[in-house]
């Protein structure tokens, strides 16, 4: 797939103003203020920016944070993985593969089959339900 790029003002222009500071701007929504931190349908969450397929709502827990958590992404090519340094932590950033968008971190501390929680802004996907 092409790699989805855009001026700063498209992206101003496309996404809500939260979304915009989330997603590209690498900020983070507070906790359970998200529209999708409580969301138990069954579908698919994609990128807001470039509707990249994400997570699936089968992989997706009750982490307690706030935030959607999920114990593995649809694939691991649609997202990539970089450190981030921020807050004087070491974490894991995790963004969109194809548009770069931000979309949260990823810990060690997630239910099995992975141990991991990818913890996720609302604000940086759209829910779609399975037909």
């Amino acid at each position: 797939m092409p790699r989805v790029q855009k001026a700063d003002a498209e992206w101003r222009k496309q996404l809500s103003e939260i979304s915009y500071l989330v997603a590209r701007k690498a900020g983070t929504e507070r906790p359970f203020t998200g529209k999708d931190w409580d969301n138990h349908k069954d579908g698919l969450y994609r990128c807001i920016c470039c509707d990249t397929a994400l997570f699936d709502s089968r992989t997706k827990f009750e982490s307690g944070t706030g935030w959607p958590s999920f114990w593995q992404p649809i694939s691991a090519t649609n997202v990539t993985s970089e450190t981030d340094h921020s807050f004087g932590m070491r974490r894991t950033a995790l963004s969109c593969s194809l548009c770069d968008a931000h979309l949260g971190h990823v810990f060690d501390d997630g239910p099995r089959p992975t141990g991991l929680r990818y913890c996720m802004n609302s604000a940086s996907m759209r829910f779609v339900a399975r037909a």
